[in-house]
């Protein structure tokens, strides 16, 4: 890590995108808990719980699910074709319409409002964010500091949740919004002013073609972009186990993120305060695992073994949630999340170690397409189990029934780790890629 600190324009590079990710990450995270409070008194006035939410969430999940499963795709190769800088821009920006509709009332009209922009915006954000800064990473380090840069990247990412869960904490609930939406708007303005486009962008030709004419072409040329970066992760056993891990683990903590603190509220009463709690206490512990432990012990043991690691862990993680016997198990069950955080450092670096230079975008994007097929299918079995299990009408007394069934998906993607094999040289892969290449483009 030393050498990496002496390089200027490295440090220069990544602080111009790490910061002002890092105060947009602060400003979602402050809302977030807050969110839970204000669109069940909305909906379900002077109700602990609120059956409309926990459904219109699940809806929400499946509809982003849906279409992510092509905008990141298409973002990833944008990224590497048009550059790095336009396409996070356009996703870092999608947040800032929906939290001003509740910076301006919470009334109702306002919720419903805030869910449909929510959806639009999760489409466009959730997901691609990471996927653009991991490439952007990579085009600006070598592979033996990747893993230690995915990691502070998580780490930083962490840190924001406990800086934004503290705001919450602390602040009253009716100015959250007030504070939270200029920082959302200072993102993009940061990012336009300072931020350095690491990829030069692709020709712009045939510009005399008819709109017609031009929208088959995008259409053609997307379909061909997708097909040769299927290619590539079907071929390559690294990429193609780390594809299969990500689906179920993902499977199954999709499931758990959108109902956790319902859930929470409806079996233990828990509040914002108790959120907050909550949250910081996996931040706090996130942070330190990330940016310390993750950079002295990968080079030891590498990322496999911390992968099978973090795994299991957060097997137990939904294990401890869905069979929480008392308010004190789900702050046990969160201290687990500082090993399961590793988990997506981990499979960055994976990846990025397994995909060609020319193809970073686009295996993170596909990869987190596929991802995105999990957060669709997730929620139309969860979220009405969670429901069911929540309700009077339960057919045992299990209230975090659908956490147990979530931590058998991630038992799954523990299984198929014990197996992956390490990544072969991204010089290997080219050589690969060029065969592949070929009979698309002809």
């Amino acid at each position: 890590m030393a050498g990496w600190w002496k390089n200027k324009r490295e440090v220069k590079l990544l602080v111009n995108i790490m910061f002002p990710l890092c105060i947009h990450w602060i400003a979602e995270e402050m809302a977030h808990s807050v969110l839970v409070d204000v669109t069940t008194n909305a909906l379900c006035p002077d109700h602990s719980s609120c059956s409309q939410v926990i459904y219109i969430n699940g809806v929400q999940q499946t509809v982003i699910g849906i279409f992510k499963m092509m905008v990141l795709p298409a973002l990833g190769q944008l990224s590497d074709e048009y550059g790095r800088k336009p396409t996070l821009l356009v996703a870092i920006s999608a947040s800032i319409a929906p939290f001003t509709l509740i910076a301006i009332s919470d009334s109702k009209g306002f919720v419903y409002a805030y869910f449909v922009l929510r959806t639009i915006s999760s489409i466009l954000s959730q997901g691609s964010i990471f996927c653009i800064t991991a490439a952007y990473m990579a085009d600006v380090l070598d592979d033996n500091k990747k893993t230690s840069a995915f990691s502070w990247m998580m780490g930083l990412f962490s840190t924001s949740h406990v800086l934004g869960n503290i705001i919450a904490r602390f602040l009253p609930e009716k100015y959250t919004f007030e504070v939270s939406v200029p920082l959302l708007i200072f993102v993009p303005v940061y990012m336009i002013l300072y931020m350095t486009e690491t990829v030069t962008p692709a020709s712009k030709k045939d510009h005399s073609l008819p709109f017609s004419k031009s929208i088959l072409k995008i259409v053609r040329e997307r379909y061909e972009s997708m097909r040769y970066t299927a290619n590539i992760v079907s071929i390559n056993p690294t990429l193609k186990r780390v594809n299969l891990v990500l689906f179920f683990y993902e499977l199954g903590m999709s499931s758990i993120n959108s109902t956790l603190l319902y859930y929470l509220k409806a079996a233990f009463g828990f509040d914002k305060n108790q959120f907050s709690e909550i949250m910081i206490v996996v931040g706090v512990g996130s942070i330190i695992s990330q940016l310390v432990v993750l950079p002295i012990i990968n080079p030891l043991v590498g990322e496999r073994i911390i992968l099978c690691t973090s795994l299991f862990s957060t097997t137990a993680y939904a294990l401890l949630y869905g069979l929480a016997w008392a308010p004190w198990v789900p702050y046990l069950s969160a201290s687990l999340g500082v090993v399961n955080v590793l988990v997506k450092p981990c499979t960055y670096a994976l990846i990025s170690k397994a995909a060609g230079p020319s193809d970073q975008g686009k295996a993170q994007g596909f990869i987190a397409g596929v991802q995105s097929i999990s957060s669709l299918l997730s929620p139309l079995v969860m979220t009405p189990l969670t429901s069911l299990f929540l309700s009077e009408d339960a057919p045992f007394n299990c209230k975090g029934f659908s956490f147990v069934c979530a931590s058998v998906s991630v038992a799954v993607s523990l299984v198929l780790v014990c197996s992956l094999k390490p990544a072969p040289p991204s010089k290997t892969l080219e050589v690969d890629e060029e065969n592949i290449e070929a009979p698309l483009l002809s």
